[in-house]
C-alpha cells in the first residue's frame, strides 16, 4: 500500500545500513497477483540476501522494527499492506516455532517468492527438501502471473 517503490527502498535501506545484516544483495522488483485475498491490487516482491551473526529470533526482531518503521499496520491475514518481511532461510538452519518457521513453510508453493530468489540464489539448497531453489521453481505447481517489473540499482 502507499508509495510501494518507496516502501521497498526504505526496507533495502534501512536492512543495508545495519549492523544486523551485512553484505546485502537484492533480486529485482516483480509484480504479483494478490493471493488468498484477491480483491486487491497486485504486489510488489523482491528477495534479498545477506549475512548475519544474529539469532534467528534476534534477526526476526529486527525485520519487525523496519517493518514498523517503514509504517506496516496490523491488518487482516492476506491483505494488503505497506511492507512484508519473511525470513526464507537462514543458512541451513530449520526452525518450527510459533511464531517463527525456517525455511519459510510455504515457500516451495510460492511463484512470487521462487522467482526473486531464483534470481540471486539459484543454487541454494532447501534444507528440508534437499533440491535447488531452481529446482523448486521449475517445479512450482503455481501459477499466478509473476511479471519482472524493476531492477534495483
Amino acid at each position: 500500500m502507499g508509495d510501494r517503490l518507496a516502501n521497498l527502498s526504505l526496507a533495502i535501506d534501512l536492512l543495508r545500513s545495519s549492523e544486523i545484516v551485512s553484505k546485502v544483495v537484492t533480486s529485482s522488483i516483480y509484480e504479483s497477483e494478490p493471493v488468498g485475498e484477491t480483491n486487491q491490487g497486485n504486489f510488489l516482491n523482491l528477495c534479498l540476501s545477506g549475512k548475519s551473526e544474529h539469532t534467528a529470533f534476534e534477526l526476526l526482531g529486527f525485520v519487525k522494527s523496519v517493518e514498523h518503521y517503514v509504517g506496516r499496520q496490523i491488518r487482516k491475514r492476506w491483505h494488503e499492506r505497506e511492507i512484508d518481511i519473511d525470513i526464507i532461510f537462514l543458512g541451513d538452519l530449520v526452525i518450527q516455532k510459533p511464531n517463527l518457521v525456517i525455511p519459510h513453510e510455504r515457500m516451495h508453493e510460492r511463484r512470487f517468492v521462487l522467482e526473486p530468489l531464483a534470481e540471486i540464489l539459484p543454487n541454494k539448497i532447501h534444507p528440508i527438501f534437499g533440491v535447488t531453489v531452481q529446482n523448486l521453481l521449475d517445479k512450482c505447481s503455481d501459477k499466478s502471473q509473476v511479471k519482472f517489473f524493476k531492477s534495483i540499482i
